[in-house]
């Protein structure tokens, strides 16, 4: 099943502080798509009201022409799974437990032999099998990145939302986390729409960047359409050396902005 997502004039503040201002853009089927912006643009809180955990006071999501605020919570399970940022993960249980929550949206609490198998099946797919038995919470942080994917993987939802997947972690494994998303949106024809700071990584990953800047969008498209020096520029004050590298456009920071831009 192909699914579209798409935001209608989207809209969110907190305390009367404008956080999304009117945001429109539509995301297509199997795609890995990363918001992208500096502290503050809204990254996190789109992808919290696109995973229903905010409620924008305007506007709208659809996915595959649905209304999410016309389904209940279970449906959009069905539609959305939800990879948080590592600094809020806390699960005291095991790491076969912890996995297996992911398919409450089909089974509720009660567990059957092919949803335990489907947990074996992520787990040799994410190269954590030897993990099944440990404690989450004894694990190093970029286990524990894989096994929330997992998680959220086994609940065969159709878009994975994902915020700051890679924080906290050396570059190893944030090339390790990376590399698992694509492959999986590859593999397994679904979308991936994740915040993320890290331009580079973005920029090498991605098949779609929405650039943030003060609740709004700056600009979607291609990595080589939005990673640009003149939108370093004006987003992120910084003057950067974009370099194209095996296709992809490669940021160099070289100086801070500070003089007043119009």
């Amino acid at each position: 099943m192909m699914i579209k997502l798409q935001a209608k004039n989207l809209t969110f503040s907190y305390n009367s502080h404008p956080i999304l201002n009117d945001l429109s853009f539509e995301i297509p089927p199997s795609n890995l798509v990363t918001i992208v912006g500096p502290n503050g643009s809204g990254k996190s809180t789109l992808i919290k009201c696109i995973d229903r955990i905010l409620s924008p006071q305007k506007g709208s999501i659809l996915i595959d022409r649905k209304e999410l605020t016309r389904m209940n919570r279970r449906e959009v399970a069905r539609y959305l799974s939800y990879v948080p940022q590592s600094s809020v993960r806390v699960f005291p249980t095991n790491v076969f437990d912890t996995i297996l929550m992911g398919r409450r949206p089909h089974i509720g609490w009660l567990g059957s032999q092919d949803d335990e198998r489907k947990v074996w099946d992520v787990l040799r797919l994410l190269d954590i099998e030897h993990l099944a038995m440990k404690n989450f919470d004894e694990l190093s942080g970029g286990q524990q990145q894989k096994v929330l994917i997992a998680r959220a993987l086994v609940q065969e939802a159709e878009v994975m939302l994902l915020d700051e997947p890679t924080s906290n972690l050396d570059i190893w494994h944030q090339i390790d986390v990376m590399n698992v998303i694509r492959d999986i949106v590859k593999s397994r024809d679904i979308t991936a729409i994740m915040a993320l700071h890290d331009l580079n990584l973005a920029s090498a990953y991605s098949d779609r960047i929405i650039m943030m800047h003060k609740g709004r969008i700056v600009a979607v498209g291609d990595p080589e359409f939005v990673i640009t020096k003149e939108n370093i520029a004006s987003v992120y004050r910084v003057e950067a050396a974009v370099r194209n590298v095996s296709g992809k456009p490669i940021i160099l920071p070289l100086r801070q902005i500070r003089e007043k831009m119009y």
